[in-house]
């Protein structure tokens, strides 16, 4: 394995960017306000290649987020173990800042789902998703942020509300929370719910870390707006506005751009860090 001596042992109240292997030279020569970066695990579970020495180069420089995307902490069935075995292996070896994954399922027995699936919001779903986080951070053996989704549906037999469910799990595990501000827009638009009254009652003691990102716009059968969650565009000015709102409420806080598909060169990605930057700093 390569060294990876060189560490931040927490996420900056600064600026991040999602990391594409295509920025890797230009993010380096001229980071502008970006002062760490965020890498999907499942991108990182090899034994060697040039993923593993960018992202050794990059732990030099950046401080580093590890977010998951194919736990299923939301799932029925047990975590898949070598799945977590392979995440502590990564973790061990770069030392991440922060380490993150969805409040979301998307296992069905042995088959994975490329989707990030709604859960009701339950006592039994609470007690699950519970065991599940518990089982993380002691496999992992350091806390973990859970995020918020982005909803398209609302289940009726849930009987808590998801900022409530949220709590919940921080009480019950001692997570933290990874608040996704671009999600809380889509679902409050989708659900016809208020994106303000949703920030106003989440837990905002617990986040370690904040995201921004773009969204596709579409319409339901009924005509009604509905967004979707893309990460494939810049982000829309009503979301910069909750972005201030959120960060009234927090306080300085890490805050990421989430740039995931039709992935820009690196003066667009650096020119929206640049517009975080200015609502980071007022």
């Amino acid at each position: 394995m390569l060294d990876t001596s060189a560490r931040f042992d927490r996420l900056p109240n600064a600026i991040g960017v999602g990391y594409k292997p295509q920025h890797f030279n230009d993010l380096r020569a001229d980071p502008g306000p970006v002062a760490w970066v965020e890498v999907h695990a499942e991108n990182y579970m090899g034994d060697g290649g040039r993923p593993l020495a960018q992202l050794a180069a990059l732990s030099e420089e950046f401080a580093i987020s590890v977010h998951g995307v194919g736990l299923s902490i939301g799932g029925e069935t047990p975590l898949d173990a070598a799945h977590l075995t392979r995440l502590k292996k990564l973790c061990d070896w770069i030392n991440p800042a922060s380490f993150s994954e969805h409040l979301a399922w998307s296992t069905h027995g042995s088959e994975f789902l490329n989707d990030l699936l709604p859960l009701p919001y339950t006592s039994a779903t609470l007690t699950r998703v519970a065991d599940h986080i518990n089982q993380v951070q002691n496999v992992l053996g350091r806390q973990m942020l859970l995020e918020n989704p982005s909803s398209y549906l609302a289940f009726a037999d849930s009987t808590l509300s998801e900022t409530d469910f949220l709590a919940e799990l921080t009480h019950r595990t001692n997570c933290g929370l990874l608040l996704d501000v671009n999600n809380v827009f889509i679902s409050a638009t989708n659900l016809g719910q208020s994106p303000h009254a949703y920030i106003d009652a989440f837990p905002t003691d617990k986040v370690g870390e904040i995201h921004v990102g773009g969204h596709d716009e579409d319409q339901d059968d009924n005509g009604a707006p509905l967004l979707i969650d893309s990460h494939g565009k810049p982000v829309v000015d009503p979301v910069w506005a909750l972005l201030d709102y959120t960060l009234a409420q927090t306080g300085p806080s890490p805050v990421l751009v989430e740039w995931d598909n039709d992935v820009p060169d690196w003066p667009t990605l650096k020119a929206e860090a640049a517009r975080a930057a200015v609502a980071l700093s007022t």
